[in-house]
């Protein structure tokens, strides 16, 4: 027994300097993954009042925090890990043949993602903005990650993905300090133009919503069976959509008191 007790104690003391060591390892790995983790909640913190003080978009601002966050915090634990001896080389491989089959598969999301942050951060549009892009027009709601959602004139909701935003023309009407409006409608040939154009320019005359200069104006473009006539005017952007309904329907009225013979009539804003 006496034996036994001394060989274990003699295994012991040829195990100690192994011993001694990987706990030094251990020790300094536990200083390291703690201190290194303040100092990434710190960095991320500073990024974030910098990124505030920019007036980035609190979606991509957090957003990118995270990513930053969390990329930050793999190496160090990757790091620590080595530092106790494991080994990390065919962990790493694993993680970038899963992060490129990810990708692959999700191609398409990761490049609708992509479009809102370029959105996010070059902000061609914000949200109340007015805009037209791949065929839709509408005041945008909000900018999510992935899509953009715009709420259009006949109350309909919009869901435009963000890399079609990126990656097309976008019109935003509401960067503009006026815009020019129109109205369309048309004439018969007998009609006195110099008659219409004085009564169409006169319904202006008294509206302080339609900007005096530009000054509106009256064209006229001959058609086959009728004269084209089309009043322009220009005014703020939150103002084209009533002043477009509210002249549709005076101009009609005028030129009808007067005894014109109209057309087929069409409202336009541009």
């Amino acid at each position: 027994m006496e034996n036994h007790v001394n060989t274990l104690w003699g295994q012991f003391y040829g195990w100690l300097p192994t011993l001694l060591s990987y706990a030094g390892q251990l020790v300094l790995a536990i200083v390291v993954l703690l201190v290194g983790w303040s100092i990434i909640n710190m960095v991320t913190r500073g990024m974030g009042r910098m990124m505030a003080a920019s007036n980035i978009e609190p979606t991509l601002r957090g957003f990118l925090l995270s990513v930053v966050g969390l990329l930050l915090k793999a190496l160090l634990l990757i790091s620590v890990a080595s530092m106790v001896g494991i080994a990390t080389t065919s962990f790493v491989a694993v993680l970038g043949a899963a992060g490129l089959a990810v990708g692959m598969a999700l191609q398409g999301s990761l490049a609708n993602f992509a479009g809102g942050v370029l959105i996010l951060l070059f902000r061609p549009f914000k949200v109340g903005d007015s805009i037209t892009a791949a065929g839709n027009t509408g005041t945008v709601v909000s900018i999510e990650m992935f899509r953009t959602v715009l709420q259009d004139s006949t109350n309909d909701i919009v869901y435009v993905p963000n890399g079609t935003l990126s990656n097309n023309v976008v019109i935003n009407s509401s960067q503009s300090e006026r815009l020019l409006a129109s109205v369309s409608l048309l004439i018969d040939y007998n009609d006195d133009i110099d008659k219409a154009r004085a009564l169409l320019l006169g319904l202006f005359q008294n509206d302080d919503l339609v900007l005096k200069a530009p000054a509106p104006s009256v064209s006229f473009l001959p058609k086959p069976a009728n004269i084209a006539v089309t009043l322009g005017f220009w005014c703020a952007p939150g103002n084209v959509t009533p002043l477009v309904a509210k002249y549709s329907e005076a101009s009609i009225q005028v030129l009808k008191k007067e005894g014109f013979r109209l057309g087929v009539t069409a409202r336009t804003a541009a």
